[in-house]
């Protein structure tokens, strides 16, 4: 396909523009994060609202099990999981996961989940998970995924962890 000479020439900075801005996006993703360790903040969609309200004005409710992933993304050294701690939505601990820390190997992962039928922590369920290295690594991937997969009708989506502190131990 040819375009008249009107267009080419402003379609052409167009796609270089959208060339630029799409390497200067992966040139900052590629950007290596390391730490020491940190406290990070996971949403928990363990309690979705969904729907049409009802005629009390509730929605209708789904229940999701949800599990914590926590992926050690350095290949050279681990890291110690200090703490996971499970929050309702009022912001009140339910429950400590790993009331020990625990050693995650170069390369290893670990995760606790949430049951399907644990209604606990609402719909502003989250995490915090703290961890520590003995020296900068690369960063973990922590974060959840929340799932429903019943009879004909599932569901399933991840939900990333975000530092919220830094150099924890």
């Amino acid at each position: 396909m040819r375009l008249a000479a009107p267009l080419a020439a402003p379609l052409a900075v167009v796609v270089a523009l959208v060339l630029s801005l799409a390497c200067a996006e992966m040139a900052g993703a590629e950007e290596l994060r390391q730490s020491k360790g940190q406290l990070v903040y996971v949403p928990v969609y363990s309690h979705i609202w969904h729907g049409n309200l009802d005629s009390k004005q509730k929605p209708q409710t789904l229940l999701l099990s949800s599990m914590l992933s926590i992926r050690n993304t350095d290949p050279q050294a681990g890291l110690t999981v200090r703490s996971v701690r499970y929050y309702d939505t009022s912001g009140k601990m339910v429950r400590e996961f790993m009331p020990d820390p625990s050693s995650l190997g170069p390369m290893a992962s670990t995760d606790v989940f949430v049951e399907h039928k644990d209604d606990a922590g609402g719909t502003g369920a989250n995490f915090l998970v703290e961890w520590s290295a003995e020296r900068p690594i690369s960063e973990p991937i922590i974060e959840t995924v929340n799932a429903y997969f019943f009879g004909p009708h599932s569901l399933a989506f991840t939900s990333p962890g975000r530092a919220i502190t830094t150099g924890t131990k």
